[in-house]
């Protein structure tokens, strides 16, 4: 069984090495996490799921939609879409 801890933590030490040398050449290269992050950037969430992302119930994500028509989102075919990042910063903003 310690072998396969052994085994686990070189695993995971290999791959932070390898991370840490693509960027050693290039020091404004991207991270995983940022990497990761990028992916989020293009997402639409559905107008029902929108209350999930913001972590409130529906209708209190309706009543807030409804009373801030100014929310960036975008309609196609009669549906409603939310940009994920631009939704986060405007319930950043709409906090301060």
């Amino acid at each position: 069984m310690d072998l396969m801890w052994l085994a686990i933590g070189m695993v995971g030490a290999a791959f932070f090495i390898a991370e840490g040398l693509k960027n050693f050449n290039n020091p404004n290269g991207k991270s995983l996490i940022e990497k990761l992050d990028e992916d989020d950037e293009h997402e639409l969430i559905k107008e029902s799921d929108v209350h999930h992302f913001i972590g409130i119930s529906k209708e209190d994500a309706r009543v807030l939609l409804q009373e801030h028509p100014d929310v960036p989102h975008l309609k196609l075919n009669g549906n409603v879409y939310y940009p994920k990042t631009r939704l986060r910063q405007w319930l950043l903003s709409i906090g301060d």
